[in-house]
């Protein structure tokens, strides 16, 4: 499968990336049909009515204002969406133009993986492609195109900002004067906790992983019998990327695959079946399709090997004995070292961070409940999320407190270069707006 490990995750870039995304995210709400009309042109472009208020239930959603929960609120305040609305296809388009005469262009493997998400996203929602088609009238390949299009505009756009504003510093003085003239509209800060933690991951014994390849050798075997590749791997493949499309990932590069995969897909012939191949993500059988040049187009089943009962005893007693030795004194740091499942904190002593005390209740509520009462320097009781069993150190706590110059002198500078670049920005946009023919009809002021 794709490397999880393509290290592309900018979703950032595609928060509004078009109308499709709007429908999903408000179904029902355009249930009475408007007549589409221009509102505004750009050069050549047009920007239509329905562009506007789509664009515009997008970012009043991510405020929260739920048209379905509260529509007299919602109908009061969608004024200034729509007028902001309007601002940001205008500027938008205003960047294509920018980012033609400049020649730039978006990565393919960013927009194809992109798509990917997007994609998955839609089928996940809707419950399968057939009812995606049947959602919006058009078959896949539409719908994907019409993705597609949408997310390269994003990415070029991102890519003129970023090339106009990489720049950009902020001196010394500039931070002390951007504090004294804003410290009392800046937010304050939230309690804090930094925390570390030493993570046993329950992991698939004999048994088990001899069960998942058992079971791969069997669906190897109805293929071999003529059963169709994408029904079974729609059936029985634990990729939810690929799954929902039959098993197929697309056209990739060397590079994109975990080495073990790669190996035995860049091998195939068209058509072509592998043996069972074995990864860090668990058990797959790999199907070349097509091959353009250095390029493949294959699809995969994967089986993952799960824990069984025993195997998950076995993790809660290793914790349960690790945190025995932490309790009688031993090294954090040493037994993170040399016990811990979390690859990405072994060699940092098991430092997750800093995190906000609200962020932590929405994004794993189980560690600030074993958190709740413990001191700086303490252990937390083991506790159990969908990452394994977990031993927290509680490093220091923070209570809530405005900033202070010197004391957060970091995260203010980060915040007055923010403030320097959204003011470059919008100088630099203007001008460019001068040398450009915009014309706004009147009637979108309504």
């Amino acid at each position: 499968m794709r490397r999880a490990v393509l290290n592309m995750n900018n979703k950032s870039l595609i928060r509004r990336i078009g109308f499709l995304a709007i429908f999903l995210m408000t179904s029902g709400v355009f249930s009475q049909q408007v007549l589409d009309r221009v509102v505004a042109i750009v050069d050549d472009a047009i920007i239509l009515e329905s562009e506007i208020i789509q664009n515009g239930y997008l970012m009043a959603l991510q405020d929260g204002l739920d048209p379905v929960k509260n529509p007299q609120l919602f109908e009061k305040e969608f004024a200034k969406y729509k007028r902001t609305s309007l601002e940001n296809l205008i500027n938008k388009q205003v960047f294509l133009i920018q980012a033609k005469k400049d020649t730039i262009e978006a990565d393919q493997r960013q927009i194809d993986y992109h798509l990917q998400q997007q994609m998955q996203s839609i089928v996940q929602r809707l419950g399968g492609e057939d009812k995606v088609e049947a959602y919006f009238g058009m078959n896949m390949s539409k719908i994907r195109k019409s993705y597609r299009e949408q997310i390269e505009q994003e990415l070029r756009v991102s890519a003129v900002r970023n090339t106009k504003m990489a720049n950009i510093k902020v001196s010394r003085r500039e931070v002390e004067d951007y504090f004294r003239t804003q410290s009392d509209s800046l937010a304050a800060i939230k309690e804090t906790v930094d925390i570390s933690h030493l993570l046993v991951s329950p992991k698939a014994g004999e048994a088990a992983v001899n069960l998942a390849r058992q079971k791969l050798i069997e669906i190897r075997n109805q293929l071999q019998a003529g059963a169709d590749f994408g029904q079974l791997a729609r059936q029985n493949s634990e990729d939810p990327a690929s799954a929902q499309r039959g098993g197929e990932i697309g056209f990739v590069s060397r590079g994109d695959f975990v080495r073990e995969f790669e190996e035995v897909a860049f091998a195939l012939e068209p058509m072509q079946l592998s043996d069972v191949v074995l990864t860090q993500f668990g058990f797959h059988l790999i199907q070349m399709l097509e091959r353009r040049g250095e390029k493949i187009n294959v699809r995969h089943i994967l089986i993952v090997p799960k824990p069984s009962e025993e195997d998950e005893l076995q993790a809660v007693q290793k914790i349960k004995g690790l945190y025995e030795q932490l309790q009688a004194g031993a090294n954090f740091e040493e037994m993170v070292k040399t016990h811990s499942d979390d690859e990405s904190t072994r060699d940092s002593g098991g430092k997750l961070g800093i995190f906000e005390v609200d962020q932590l209740r929405e994004t794993a509520k189980e560690f600030t409940y074993v958190l709740t009462g413990i001191q700086p320097g303490q252990l937390a009781e083991p506790v159990k999320t969908a990452y394994g069993y977990h031993i927290l150190r509680l490093n220091a706590r923070e209570a809530p407190r405005n900033l202070e110059l010197q004391k957060d002198w970091d995260r203010i500078e980060k915040m007055a270069l923010e403030y320097k670049v959204q003011n470059e920005f919008k100088k630099w946009l203007d001008e460019i707006k001068k040398t450009i023919y915009i014309e706004i009809k009147p009637e979108i002021a309504s």
